[in-house]
């Protein structure tokens, strides 16, 4: 019986939990669709939109450019996304007083590891993996699986499987 009480609890935390992350996150976003769910507290900084049925777990979003989630994104816990960097060319060194801001684009069906993290001036193509730690510095192709730093192609997804699983309408 204590079993029960103690799980139950742990629910009615992890869904409190929850919907404050969500809430907090919908006040930061400049747009978002149906069903955004956050399931750790997030940071968005600059203008992000986000597609329908994203799930976030725990991303910081700094700097003021542009990022744009697609449909059903996912992502591991602590990734980040930088969207501005000091300007090294300006008028004094190492860096004078601007930025440069970047922007990001993320297809939809896409999937990050734990502690991820994007430089701006990045597009992720549509069902690409980001493995878990990876840097990523450069476009990433649809349907590419990529790692490490800077993150590189391991492979690509089997795009017949996965153009199938979609036209079923088969999203988690």
């Amino acid at each position: 019986m204590l079993g029960k009480i103690k799980s139950s609890l742990l629910y009615c935390k992890t869904k409190l939990v929850r919907n404050i992350c969500t809430c907090r996150a919908k006040r930061q976003l400049s747009e978002y669709g149906v069903h955004l769910n956050v399931n750790y507290p997030c940071s968005f900084g600059g203008v992000v939109k986000v597609g329908n049925y994203c799930n976030f777990n725990g991303m910081v979003v700094s700097g003021g450019g542009t990022v744009v989630f697609g449909d059903y994104f996912h992502s591991g816990q602590d990734c980040l996304i930088i969207t501005q960097n000091h300007n090294y060319e300006g008028t004094m060194i190492p860096y004078d007083k601007t930025y440069e801001k970047k922007n990001v684009t993320i297809g939809d069906c896409v999937w990050f590891g734990h502690r991820v993290i994007v430089v701006g001036n990045v597009s992720i193509g549509e069902g690409a993996i980001i493995a878990a730690g990876s840097v990523v510095v450069k476009d990433v192709p649809p349907l590419a699986i990529v790692g490490g730093n800077p993150a590189k192609i391991i492979k690509y997804r089997d795009s017949v499987h996965y153009y199938k699983l979609k036209s079923e309408g088969k999203f988690h």
